[in-house]
């Protein structure tokens, strides 16, 4: 009886070591951020669009007090030279587009359907004052003037055409930037006398420039779409922010900055 009880105890030791370490192992193997994990850990790689660094700068932060095991990293510049940096290669966990049309480009690498989280509409930035008494964009065509545009690739650029193609106005730009803290910064520094950009840009800005307003701009409202990515280094991490941004608390922060609802 002794032996019997005894072979029947080393069985079921063995028999539970043997399905803890099967636990054991499964859970090793399991990468930080891996969406089975349940963990929301490490470095999360956020490309986002130019206009969106200081609302996305906060938002960061907020993420990062939600969720103390990860690092956000940003990397903002052109909708379209972000794209082209996915296309080729470039590690990145989530991309957030200043259009949908920009966001195409990366159709591929997306681990789902975009969301649109906020939209932004163009204004006349000019110099604090308005010197040169700028009141729409008929006046951008006075070939005194010196206008900076974004390059039509990037969607400044393109909604700046529609809005331009909308008042029937034609003009010569002295300078076309890749985004549009660029055009903006013409203005900042006296290099130009008026830029197309964001209402959201302006706002940032200070009191160096201000706001021109213009009815086209109805025509050419920009939807800005997320995505997490699907070679995402941080796959759980990249969904928690994509989650957060579409937020009430992300969509504060967004309001906050200037920027309109989802249209």
């Amino acid at each position: 009886m002794t032996r019997t009880r005894l072979a029947a105890g080393l069985l079921a030791v063995l028999a539970l070591a043997s399905s803890t370490a099967a636990c054991t192992s499964g859970d090793s193997d399991r990468p930080a951020g891996d969406p089975g994990s349940g963990e929301v850990t490490g470095e999360l790689v956020v490309f986002a669009a130019a206009s969106l660094t200081e609302a996305f700068t906060r938002i960061g932060r907020d993420f990062e007090d939600a969720h103390p095991g990860v690092s956000v990293t940003f990397n903002f510049a052109g909708s379209s030279t972000l794209a082209q940096q996915i296309d080729q290669g470039a590690p990145a966990d989530v991309f957030a587009s200043a259009n949908p049309e920009t966001m195409t480009l990366v159709a591929g690498a997306a681990a789902g359907q975009p969301a649109v989280f906020a939209s932004n509409e163009l204004v006349i930035a000019v110099a604090a004052g308005n010197p040169h008494g700028i009141a729409g964009l008929a006046d951008l065509a006075d070939p005194d003037l010196k206008v900076a545009l974004c390059a039509e690739q990037v969607p400044c650029g393109a909604a700046g055409r529609t809005a331009l193609d909308a008042a029937g106005v034609t003009l010569t730009p002295v300078t076309l930037e890749q985004d549009v803290r660029a055009a903006l910064t013409k203005v900042t520094v006296g290099e130009v006398d008026a830029a197309l950009v964001y209402r959201t840009d302006v706002a940032v800005a200070g009191d160096a420039v201000e706001a021109v307003g213009f009815p086209e701009a109805l025509r050419a409202v920009n939807d800005y779409p997320i995505v997490a990515l699907r070679d995402a280094p941080n796959p759980s991490a990249a969904q928690a922010f994509v989650a957060h941004v579409l937020s009430d608390a992300g969509q504060a922060v967004l309001a906050d900055a200037g920027f309109l609802p989802a249209t």
